[in-house]
């Protein structure tokens, strides 16, 4: 190595200590200079019926252990040893958070969503900040806002728009912002953050969390920007982010709906759908520092069924007025889904393929149940019920002193319930009555033969 090369190192590392010390004075600064009119709301994080509500609904949601292998299992026993050090760690801002886990879970449309998953203990201690910030903000939020917040939903957004397509809101522009949670400005946010929290203890360890890096395939790497997807503390942290965003089209008189960052804005005219997305693109961009997708953001009518998707759904009119419909994506997916889950080289048998569809199909119903089309959801799962109570009929409680009888069952319960997921959306008697094509009626033929071969009527089906 060379003279200058050497020099040039001495110089980079003296620099880097000099800039660490600066960095850490003024950190104990801020911890010993604090005002003391301030209300301190590190104490009430730290307390410890906080903390064990924390901990509490932490291991409630379960979820993977982060870089260090703790389970939540596992933390108790670590924090009955260790609580009071980890307390007075924190209080003294000695504390540093361990980067996250990073874990890659596919999206909808083919990519990838990028999570970042912070160890048991660093997920306690965001929640009890959570509990005590939550407090604090939920009252600022827009009314228009659904995602992330107590007692508010999906279904809660998608009748809002609804009233306001009522009200003569017929043009909306759509949104979208590409990784969101990945680009979020951490100076914007922080003074975002100051504005109504006075202990800069807490925002100087909403800083140390957002900054805490993370760990991929054993490489640690910082985190400029963004807050990880998968700690406690980021769906408020995206939400006081957006807030801004919320109130300035509020004043201007524009409906704004946000669910997380599925922004929906509604104009009454094409022209002011056109400036408002104008508008809006240049807001997210120059002041918020966001990355709005061009070509996915746009003006459409509300009642462009196959442009116009929100949360999975989109509107309709007829002479009764305005109704919600199922998107013909999701109702795709759905489709697709059970067919699946029916797949004879993944399910075992009948009676696992059917519980497993009825998890699936009771979580459906209840999210998409608001749509005024849920007469045809119920008619695509007619067939599945029907075969569900053959089995429990024919082998109710005696499955295993009757094995062949249920696997005679099964089988045939396994065929018909591939014409179910194909011709779905017509009842079992319709369907037998006028199949599609003969191998389906001759299905429904074996079907009934069994029943009646094992002794149980049609009628008890």
């Amino acid at each position: 190595m060379g003279t200058e090369n050497i020099e040039s190192c001495s110089q980079r590392d003296s620099a880097e200590r000099k800039g660490y010390v600066r960095a850490h004075r003024s950190f104990n600064r801020i911890w010993k200079e604090r005002d003391s009119a301030e209300p301190d709301l590190l104490g009430k994080i730290l307390d410890r019926d906080n903390l064990n509500r924390a901990y509490k609904r932490v291991k409630a949601n379960k979820g993977a252990p982060g870089v260090d292998g703790m389970t939540i299992e596992a933390a108790l026993p670590w924090l009955k040893e260790h609580n009071q050090k980890l307390t007075e760690r924190i209080r003294r801002g000695k504390y540093t958070p361990t980067p996250v886990r990073r874990v890659e879970i596919p999206k909808p449309d083919g990519g990838k969503r990028k999570l970042g998953i912070p160890t048991v203990i660093d997920r306690i201690i965001q929640q009890a900040m959570l509990q005590q910030l939550m407090p604090i903000y939920e009252p600022l939020f827009s009314d228009d806002s659904f995602g992330y917040r107590p007692g508010r939903g999906a279904k809660d957004a998608i009748y809002r728009i609804k009233e306001y397509i009522e009200q003569g809101y017929i043009r909306a522009v759509v949104l979208d912002l590409s990784r969101y949670f990945d680009t979020l400005n951490h100076t914007i946010l922080l003074n975002l953050l100051r504005k109504q929290v006075k202990d800069e203890r807490v925002i100087q360890m909403v800083k140390r969390y957002l900054k805490g890096g993370v760990m991929e395939n054993g490489v640690e790497t910082e985190t400029e920007e963004g807050s990880p997807q998968g700690g406690n503390l980021s769906p408020l942290l995206a939400n006081v982010y957006l807030n801004e965003f919320d109130w300035e089209f509020h004043r201007r008189g524009v409906p704004c709906i946000r669910y997380a960052d599925d922004i929906v804005l509604l104009a009454k005219s094409e022209r002011a759908a056109e400036r408002l997305l104008e508008s809006s693109t240049k807001y997210l961009e120059e002041t918020l520092k966001l990355k709005v997708n061009r070509e996915k953001s746009m003006t459409v009518s509300v009642f462009a069924i196959r442009k116009f998707k929100f949360l999975g759904f989109c509107f309709g009119k007829n002479g009764k007025g305005i109704y919600i419909r199922v998107h013909g994506k999701s109702w795709k997916k759905a489709k697709e889904k059970l067919r699946q889950l029916t797949s004879r080289s993944k399910c075992g048998s009948i009676i696992q393929a059917m519980e497993k569809i009825k998890v699936y199909m009771r979580g459906g119903l209840n999210y998409y149940g608001i749509a005024d089309i849920m007469f045809v959801i119920k008619q695509s799962i007619y067939g599945y019920i029907k075969i569900n109570k053959v089995v429990k009929c024919l082998c109710g409680e005696n499955r295993k002193e009757n094995p062949n009888k249920c696997l005679q069952i099964s089988l045939v319960c396994d065929k018909i319930q591939i014409s179910y997921a194909k011709y779905g959306q017509e009842t079992p008697e319709r369907l037998s009555e006028s199949a599609a094509d003969g191998k389906t009626k001759e299905r429904f033929e074996v079907w009934q033969s069994s029943i009646l071969k094992y002794g149980v009527p049609t009628s008890t089906i």
